[in-house]
């Protein structure tokens, strides 16, 4: 007789033992010749040594087919856990869908929904560099955070950093309460927003607690060496060209960088020229850096902005 010891801390036990226990029932079913006790977020199996490795080996499938499909099933615990179906695959790791980049909550599917969003993910997947340059509302940041956690659960990175600068948008917000992550938490909200969608909320929380995910303000990037990471600049229009060069050098071995922005939205003070702009000319044509342009055909926000990006810059040149 042995024991095996599972630990659960970066899931939610709720998220894998079903509501009632009911997944856990299904899965003590399809191992009937072994004791398991779930206690919080530990899970403890008792049994011969010979079912405990191939229950150890399907229940890590399992919740390989949770990270990426963001939830359990009846059918998905006899497809894996039965150990009748010895000669089970992870056919569904192999998705015939190419635009899916990740799999994210509740079976939510994360896909390339433009050509240009399609160009971002062909583009990362041959460039240690890549720089997206486009309206408002045409994903540039939901692609590029999609493409991060995609490179986090293929292990291609061991850390994502995600960041922007702390510029207010024409509007001055005054004294903000609380301590720094609460004046600094507003500027990067979208980012938050763009994980809670791709994560289990349990994993979300334990990858930022220990570090693999990173949220901050541009400033906090000076003097870093990113190896190993998945790097995304957003609201890069934001940022002076020394700002940008000091994000661009932090780049350091096995890293991904994305930059991200739009230079029609530019909310430096007058007469300072935006980063992204300077950079889009003078690096243009590099090897290992790539630019794509988005523009209104990959808008997928409500049809109205796509109408009124186009009043204003009609405006632009009348």
């Amino acid at each position: 007789m042995g024991e095996r010891i599972i630990n659960l801390e970066t899931y939610s036990p709720l998220e894998i033992y079903g509501v009632n226990d009911a997944n856990l029932s299904t899965i003590k079913q399809t191992f009937p010749k072994l004791k398991i006790i779930a206690r919080g977020d530990v899970l403890k199996v008792i049994g011969d040594d010979k079912y405990l490795d191939l229950f150890e080996e399907r229940f890590k499938l399992l919740l390989h087919n949770y990270d990426r499909f963001g939830k359990i099933t009846e059918n998905d615990i006899h497809q894996i856990m039965d150990t009748e179906n010895a000669n089970f695959k992870e056919e569904k790791s192999s998705s015939k869908d190419a635009d899916i980049l990740v799999h994210g909550r509740d079976g939510l599917l994360i896909k390339a929904r433009t050509v240009n969003q399609r160009k971002m993910a062909k583009s990362s997947q041959k460039n240690d560099m890549l720089i997206a340059i486009g309206p408002a509302g045409t994903g540039k940041t939901y692609t590029a955070v999609a493409l991060a956690v995609r490179a986090l659960k293929n292990k291609e990175v061991k850390r994502i950093i995600l960041t922007r600068p702390a510029v207010e948008a024409g509007e001055n917000l005054g004294f903000l309460p609380g301590d720094l992550k609460d004046k600094l938490d507003p500027y990067l909200q979208p980012l938050y927003d763009a994980l809670r969608d791709m994560l289990p909320t349990q994993r979300l929380l334990s990858y930022l607690e220990d570090g693999t995910i990173e949220v901050a303000p541009l400033a906090f990037m000076r003097g870093r060496t990113l190896d190993h990471a998945f790097a995304i600049l957003d609201e890069a229009q934001n940022t002076t060209p020394n700002q940008l060069k000091m994000f661009l050098t932090r780049m350091g071995r096995s890293a991904k960088f994305i930059v991200t922005g739009d230079i029609t939205q530019v909310d430096l003070p007058h007469k300072q020229e935006s980063g992204l702009i300077h950079a889009n000319r003078i690096l243009k044509g590099t090897p290992g850096i790539d630019f794509v342009y988005l523009d209104d055909r990959d808008i997928i926000r409500h049809k109205l902005v796509t109408v009124i990006l186009k009043a204003y810059n009609n405006q632009k040149e009348d």
